[in-house]
């Protein structure tokens, strides 16, 4: 008999992250290994369409919570806390076994900086109902330890389904970037560094793919729009084109769990400029399979590019190093080998004599 799963995360139509991760997770065929629901509680869109769909989603969360043996919760920060803390207090007043699956790359600023005392304490005492926190790197294993029981904590990577190997071409002056057009993301330095680039490399480009949240930027970038290409945001087919004929991939962000996207660049052997923040450095190795610099520091990554931009022979080199580097420990099987033993050794200790 299946293992039943009803799993709660933002709809899989939604722009970000954690919808990628879900979608990989149904194109890699977990919603045929397990007994699989998937309930999206939030949606892109207005306040008041968000809300709509955070109350249909929790209605029929209550419809069929009797039904399953394990609620899967993927969540990150500030609002997706909140809304997701009411389906934990929700499943665990149902004696139901808890999966709390942790995306968010600033929640360590979102738990110092943003909530009171008493809010810590009572996101301690949500995790707490978990019974299961996946966190996606050492880094983050250390930094909930100090509010969740360690043993409960299990570090389960990002992972991706791996294509065929590309056929690559590399000096093409292309860069990509992939991800919410935001300050947060680095895209006032991208943007500041793109005209000096061009002093050296005047035929590189710029294309951004994602959907603009700094009005600002975005008409900076419309004003450099001989070097810098506003793709919005792009769907499977054509992110796959973007990536096969870019050889140089940038994510300049200021915090991150573990973006899909640098592994997407990793499976098309891009050339990685990116930043060591979050869980980044357990997939980029500076000078092995990427250039890695700090968060904000503009100087760093105009010379990073332009390294990538000027020795093409390095950034194959580190593009085909970074591949080797997903297949070995970023494959969408390996991972949902690790999530299912998860989901075995639950069901096993709910039906043991002693549970």
């Amino acid at each position: 008999m299946k293992i039943k799963v009803l799993m709660i995360g933002p709809d899989r139509s939604v722009h970000g992250g954690i919808s990628g991760v879900v979608n990989n997770y149904y194109e890699a065929g977990l919603d045929r290994k397990v007994d699989l629901y998937y309930i999206g509680t939030m949606v892109d869109g207005s306040k008041f369409r968000k809300l709509g769909q955070a109350i249909k989603a929790y209605l029929l969360f209550l419809i069929k919570l009797s039904g399953y043996d394990i609620v899967h919760v993927n969540m990150a920060s500030d609002s997706s806390y909140y809304r997701k803390s009411v389906f934990i207090r929700t499943a665990k007043a149902f004696r139901k076994k808890i999966v709390i699956h942790q995306h968010g790359g600033n929640f360590r600023e979102f738990y110092t900086e943003e909530l009171s005392e008493r809010g810590r304490k009572n996101l301690k005492k949500v995790f707490s109902m978990g019974d299961i926190l996946l966190v996606l790197g050492s880094v983050w294993k250390e930094f909930f330890a100090a509010m969740v029981d360690e043993e409960k904590i299990t570090v389960l990577s990002n992972s991706i389904v791996i294509p065929e190997y590309p056929e690559k071409k590399y000096g093409f002056y292309k860069i990509l970037f992939l991800g919410r057009l935001c300050k947060e993301k680095g895209i006032e330095e991208l943007l500041t560094v793109m005209p000096k680039l061009r002093e050296t490399c005047p035929d590189v480009h710029l294309y951004l793919g994602g959907v603009w949240e700094d009005k600002g930027l975005k008409d900076k970038a419309t004003g450099l729009a001989s070097c810098v290409t506003d793709l919005g945001w792009i769907g499977k087919e054509e992110k796959k084109k973007y990536l096969q004929e870019c050889d140089i991939f940038v994510l300049p962000s200021y915090f991150e769990g573990q973006p899909v996207s640098i592994l997407e660049a990793m499976t098309y052997a891009c050339g990685i400029v990116t930043t060591d923040t979050g869980s980044i450095p357990d997939m980029i190795t500076d000078r092995q399979t990427g250039l890695l610099i700090s968060p904000g520091d503009a100087k760093a990554l105009e010379s990073s590019l332009l390294t990538m931009l000027t020795d093409t022979e390095l950034c194959r080199q580190l593009g085909e190093n970074a591949r080797r580097k997903v297949e070995k420990d970023f494959s969408i099987e390996d991972n949902i080998k690790k999530l299912l033993d998860i989901y075995e050794k639950m069901v096993q200790k709910e039906r043991s004599p002693e549970a």
